[in-house]
């Protein structure tokens, strides 16, 4: 576990601060990750972002111009989720102000707010694939 939760008072930005041509923040995160333990997990205190962008590690096909556009929806959306042809799907942009309506336990995380919260949604057209690979076989189709 990498302690990233101080407030700073000190040092505000310590982390993200240059050291050797990385965030300082970086080197330890790197250094854990690369350790082969079962798990890393990044603690941190109070989020300085008004929003965060989600998405997928097994969403290969989605590019970097879907992160952007969702990223760039109107600042007034509470929710942003990319629609590829209609479906909906990751990335999505949580507005800080419906973190507290995310579920804490499952493995659904936004869909359920997307759910039942439809009137918080903007949809916005992307480009790319949404397919997610889930199975060996899922792997070897979309290589």
């Amino acid at each position: 576990m990498v302690l990233a939760a101080g407030l700073g008072r000190r040092f505000p930005g310590k982390l993200r601060a240059p050291f050797r041509g990385r965030p300082l923040s970086a080197w330890a995160i790197e250094a854990a990750a690369a350790a082969g333990l079962d798990e890393v997990l990044v603690v941190v205190g109070e989020d300085e972002h008004d929003a965060v962008v989600v998405g997928l590690a097994d969403q290969p096909l989605v590019p970097t111009e879907a992160w952007r556009l969702v990223a760039a929806a109107p600042a007034d959306a509470r929710v942003a989720t990319a629609s590829f042809e209609g479906a909906r799907r990751p990335p999505v942009r949580l507005h800080r102000a419906v973190w507290p309506l995310l579920p804490e336990a499952g493995d659904e995380g936004a869909r359920v707010l997307l759910r039942s919260r439809p009137d918080l949604v903007v949809e916005v057209p992307c480009p790319g694939d949404p397919v997610d690979i889930d199975t060996p076989e899922d792997l070897e189709r979309w290589s």
